[in-house]
């Protein structure tokens, strides 16, 4: 009797948390519009609630931990802006006008090229080469056109920039300013007999997605400045763009530093060639940052906390962008943190589970017993 009551509320608790997933999903695919700011500002917030609680610590009220947090980021962020931006924009207008330029002149350089000292039989196939080569510098450029095209037209569609700028630090001080009263009250809905298991799960959570809003950010933050810096110091063309750019979708295993070096590389050969050492100079630079990435970056400010499969990350990013657009691109990698935690902890109570083991019948090894010999052993009342 009382295991079909356990099996009843299990049902019933399976059943409410598919139901509440499902109201979520249709929640966003409903308001993907409009969420872009609240997004951000949740975001924000969470990344500076451990500054907050820092300031606090010094003496300062909330509120006042609050104010100086936002008002400094809000000078800084607007600072960035009057320099920056108009960089950046007067760059990107200037590449998408020469873009058609340089992808001609690609295809000529792939076209007479030199292949003497290549073997008879890569060089019997060197048209078929060129022109394949010159098909897929074409329609790489276009999709890079489109991305960029979809990006600014999802970025249309949510507001305004102007009206994101403006909400994004509203929702971010209301956010920041209740943080703490927020998790007191939601700690405060969970069942009595459950609160151990979803703190553990929910300390579990917060360290996996601080691991991505917070290192993965300032991750990306750190190398697109060094990559803008270093393009721009060699001379590159569009290098500051190329930089910023590069660093903004390294979030994206492998996919961001690929861009941006074969970019790169392909301003670098057009406006260099047959200069090849700065050609080598901007391999260099990307190959310096990859090491940067992988060796010190990602182990102090990311570590091992989001724990995700590059292969798992990526479908992520690909399905919630097919789902929710743009919104959805930000919110995958944490929402595919949080899947991972969810599902990592289904795993262990399943393995702990006589579904496992069986129902009458737990496989567990003495420990007096040799190693690779299991005996079954009676589940004690």
């Amino acid at each position: 009797m009382a295991r079909n009551i356990s099996v009843i509320g299990l049902r019933r608790q399976v059943l409410f948390w598919l139901l509440t997933l499902t109201i979520f999903i249709g929640f966003l695919m409903l308001f993907s519009s409009i969420l872009l700011p609240f997004i951000a500002g949740m975001a924000l917030a969470y990344f500076l609630d451990p500054v907050a609680d820092r300031l606090e610590r010094l003496g300062l009220s909330r509120l006042m931990a609050t104010v100086v947090i936002l008002v400094t980021f809000v000078l800084v962020f607007v600072l960035s802006l009057m320099i920056v931006i108009p960089i950046l924009a007067s760059q990107l207008n200037e590449f998408i006008q020469r873009v058609p330029g340089y992808v001609s002149q690609l295809q000529s350089f792939v076209a007479s090229g030199n292949a003497a000292w290549l073997p008879d039989w890569v060089d019997g196939q060197m048209v078929t080469i060129k022109e394949n080569f010159s098909r897929y510098i074409s329609e790489g450029v276009g999709f890079i056109g489109t991305l960029i095209e979809q990006i600014w037209n999802s970025g249309k569609a949510l507001l305004d920039i102007a009206s994101l700028l403006v909400v994004t630090p509203v929702v971010a001080f209301y956010l920041l300013l209740d943080w703490d009263r927020m998790i007191e009250k939601v700690d405060s809905w969970v069942p009595r007999n459950q609160l151990a298991t979803v703190r553990q799960l929910a300390t579990e959570l917060d360290n996996t997605i601080a691991g991505f809003v917070r290192g993965q950010g300032s991750l990306c933050l750190i190398l697109g400045i060094f990559y803008a810096i270093a393009l721009s110091a060699a001379g590159l063309n569009f290098g500051l763009l190329i930089g910023f750019f590069t660093g903004m979708i390294s979030f994206i295993p492998y996919v961001g530093s690929t861009v941006g070096l074969l970019l790169s590389l392909g301003v670098a050969i057009v406006q260099f060639w047959p200069d090849f050492i700065w050609v080598g100079v901007i391999a260099a630079i990307f190959f310096f940052g990859q090491f940067l990435e992988g060796n010190i970056l990602q182990p102090k400010l990311v570590g091992k906390s989001v724990g995700l499969h590059p292969v798992w990350l990526m479908f992520a990013l690909f399905a919630f962008g097919a789902l929710f657009g743009f919104v959805g691109v930000l919110v995958a990698v944490p929402a595919a943190a949080a899947v991972g935690v969810l599902v990592r902890f289904a795993i262990s109570r399943y393995l702990d589970s006589d579904l496992y083991y069986g129902s009458s019948v737990a496989l567990v090894p003495p420990p007096s017993a040799p190693v690779g010999e299991i005996t079954s052993q009676a589940p004690e009342n």
